[in-house]
């Protein structure tokens, strides 16, 4: 025996069957014996399985109005264990279809509630899916879909269907008045159409008598924007704010205010808009925007080249390396000798590189061997048989104590002469204005037996001779 379709305990717990065997190939010599067949009953018991719970509905739609309080019962749900145990069932909302929890569900009963006010105009239907499971056998489980439609409420106020502008021609007060609207407007409303619709439009009840514009509600759900006058003037005023009441048909109605804005303008012959505003007085005046916008685009130019000018000017005119006044281009130098002057600390001179003939216009020159000014002193030279080497140093110091023009021991003095008489003139950058004075050492005799020896060494020839 197969089993042809499911079997359920609960509805049928048993079943009885009556089976019959039957020989088909019967021999013709036994005929006469017959039958050659038998039944027999077969009753087939089926057994109780732990089944999961049933719910009663294969799906469920409920309602709730939108910004109902928290708490607020949406429906039930309903679940029952088919198993004769009739095990008590517990349920559960799938948090992956309720991200924003709007919904909580008893365990107990199934009933769905609300945790905060809904709103249909951000979301006008929600769908959840809910568990049921056995409380002893948490493996049993069923899920249903439940759907939830969010019931529209009068919350919102119609507002304009687009950001409305209105423009009026300039006029003078002779000329009749226009039977076309000057804007026609519309609403909109965020609620549903059983709270929309149909819109009224009006003033407010202030300025119900306007003395310029006034509204006519076409009753089609828009109206049209009419003036009351004319002889507008843009030299008077150019800009009007108009507002507009608009109410819909809800219960209880919602109402807004609205303002249209609405500007005078220059119009031609045939009421086409020429400019408007501020605009319209520089057109007379022979300047578009786009005129205006390309002067303006120009004077900032000539401005930012002025200021990179003056800018790249002024970074000429200073020096690449800034002289002090202190920079005597000197250097420390530490010697273990006493002695040797002032000079001796002196990596280099520049009033002693410099030429003392150049004030006098005198230039000399460097292609010739230049003239001593002063005549050196004969000194004391030794036999050239003489093989004292002592004696032959101990003359070239003497020589050089006394020649007054001669450089300090320990610094190295390195000179360079043009030709005298050159058409080309100095080329040399060491020239200076610097006077005979400026070697002259004889004031240092006025600085008292603390300096005589300093005296001595810069003093002149003459000097030396006198103190001898």
């Amino acid at each position: 025996l197969k089993l042809k379709k499911p079997v359920d305990f609960e509805t049928k717990r048993a079943y009885s069957l009556k089976v019959e065997a039957a020989n088909v190939h019967i021999d013709p010599k036994f005929i006469s014996n017959g039958p050659f067949k038998d039944t027999v009953t077969v009753k087939i018991a089926v057994e109780d399985a732990d089944e999961p719970p049933m719910f009663l509905a294969p799906s469920y739609i409920h309602e709730v109005q939108e910004n109902a309080a928290a708490g607020t019962v949406v429906g039930r749900v309903h679940a029952k264990d088919p198993d004769a145990a009739n095990s008590p069932i517990r349920y559960s909302i799938d948090r992956h279809t309720d991200l924003d929890r709007f919904f909580t569900i008893n365990p107990e009963d199934g009933f769905i509630k609300t945790t905060k006010p809904l709103d249909r105009e951000e979301t006008a239907w929600l769908n959840i899916t809910v568990f049921a499971a056995e409380i002893h056998n948490r493996h049993q489980e069923a899920k249903v879909p439940v759907a939830i439609r969010v019931l529209d409420v009068n919350d919102n106020a119609p507002k304009f269907a687009a950001p409305y502008e209105g423009f009026i021609c300039e006029s003078d007060q002779t000329k009749p008045l226009s039977n076309q609207p000057i804007v026609t407007i519309s609403a909109d409303d965020k609620d549903d159409t059983a709270n929309g619709p149909r819109f009224i439009f009006s003033l407010p009840p202030e300025i119900i008598h306007n003395p310029n514009f006034t509204v006519r509600d076409n009753r089609d759900n828009t109206a049209g924007v009419y003036a009351r006058r004319g002889g507008f003037s843009r030299q008077k005023q150019d800009l009007y704010l108009l507002p507009i009441v608009i109410s819909d048909s809800g219960i209880p109605p919602m109402s807004s205010t609205n303002t249209l804005t609405i500007k005078v303008c220059g119009c031609d012959v045939n009421g086409a808009l020429l400019s408007c505003n501020a605009e319209a007085y520089i057109l007379n005046a022979g300047l578009s925007t786009g005129a205006l916008i390309a002067i303006l685009a120009c004077i900032v130019i000539l401005l930012v080249i002025v200021v990179l000018f003056v800018t790249l000017r002024r970074q000429k005119k200073e020096p690449l390396i800034v002289f002090e006044e202190e920079d005597v281009r000197e250097n420390i130098i530490t010697y273990d000798d006493e002695g040797g002057g002032e000079e001796d600390t002196e990596a280099f001179d520049i009033a002693t590189l410099q030429n003392p003939d150049g004030i006098n216009g005198f230039i000399p020159r460097k292609d010739i061997k230049p003239e001593y000014q002063y005549m050196p002193r004969p000194g004391l030279r030794p036999a050239p048989n003489s093989v004292d080497v002592d004696d032959f140093i101990n003359t070239r110091i003497q020589e050089a104590d006394n020649d007054p023009t001669a450089p300090p021991y320990d610094s190295i003095q390195i000179y360079g002469y043009e030709g005298r008489g050159s058409v080309a003139g100095s080329l040399s950058s060491l020239e200076s204005a610097t006077t005979d004075s400026d070697l002259d050492y004889d004031y240092l005799q006025n600085w008292g037996p603390r300096f005589k020896k300093l005296a001595d060494l810069y003093g002149s020839k003459d000097t030396f001779d006198d103190d001898s």
